[in-house]
C-alpha cells in the first residue's frame, strides 16, 4: 500500500520526467508546454518537503516558459510565404538534410518528389526556413500534395495554419493529400481535411 510519504516523493518522480522528457521534444512549443507541467509539478513537491530554494528556481521556469509561449503566439506574423522552385539550392538542401525524416511522413514521395512538383512554396519564419510544400496544381485550381513538411523545431501545427491560409492568395482553391502516410493523415485531419474517396480535400 503506498503510504504519504511514498505518494510524495512519486510526485517529485512525476515532475522531474516531465522536466528531462521536455528536453527531448524538438518542438519548441511542445517543449514549454511540457516544461512548464513538469516545473508546476515540481514546485508543488518542492513546497511540500519545505525547499523552498528548488520551489523558488521552479517557479521561475515556469515563468519564463509561459512568457516565451506568449512571445511564440504573439510571432506567427513573422512567418512568411515565398514561391521557391523545387529545385533552388534551399529547397535542394531542406530535401537532403532532411530526407529520411520525410521519408517517415511521406514514404511514397522518393527520390522524384522534385520532378513532380509543378508548384513548391518556402514557409520561413523570419529568415529561417520553417516549412515547405511540394504538390501539382489540376485544372480546377486543386493542390495535390506531394511532400507538405514541417522542420521539426516548428511542428505545432501553426506552419500548416499559416501556409494554408495563405495558399488562396495563390489562387488555389482546394488542397488535396492522396494518403500513403497514417502519420500524416493524422495531421490533416486535425487540420480539417475532409476524408473522402479521393483521399484527404481541404477546402480554402
Amino acid at each position: 500500500m503506498i503510504n504519504t510519504k511514498m505518494l510524495i516523493e512519486l510526485v517529485g518522480y512525476l515532475g522531474s520526467l516531465l522536466v528531462v522528457a521536455s528536453m527531448l521534444m524538438t518542438s519548441v512549443r511542445k517543449l514549454r508546454i511540457v516544461n512548464t507541467i513538469g516545473s508546476t509539478i515540481f514546485t508543488i513537491y518542492a513546497l511540500i518537503i519545505h525547499s523552498y530554494p528548488t520551489a523558488f528556481m521552479n517557479l521561475c521556469l515556469i515563468l519564463i516558459n509561459l512568457y516565451q509561449l506568449r512571445k511564440l503566439g504573439q510571432n506567427r506574423g513573422e512567418y512568411q510565404l515565398i514561391r521557391e522552385d523545387a529545385t533552388s539550392g534551399v529547397m535542394s538542401k531542406i530535401l537532403e538534410n532532411n530526407a529520411a525524416d520525410i521519408l517517415n511522413f511521406f514514404p511514397n514521395s522518393g527520390s522524384d518528389a522534385v520532378s513532380l512538383s509543378g508548384e513548391s512554396y518556402l514557409v520561413t519564419y523570419g529568415t529561417i526556413p520553417a516549412g515547405i510544400l511540394l504538390g501539382k496544381r489540376s485544372d480546377d485550381d486543386t493542390y495535390d500534395i506531394i511532400i507538405d513538411y514541417a522542420l521539426p523545431a516548428y511542428r505545432d501545427c501553426s506552419v500548416g495554419a499559416f501556409l494554408y491560409e495563405h495558399l488562396k492568395d495563390e489562387g488555389i482553391k482546394r488542397l488535396r493529400y492522396k494518403g500513403g502516410s497514417k502519420k500524416h493523415e493524422e495531421y490533416v485531419l486535425k487540420m480539417g481535411f475532409e476524408r473522402t474517396d479521393d483521399g484527404f480535400v481541404k477546402e480554402l
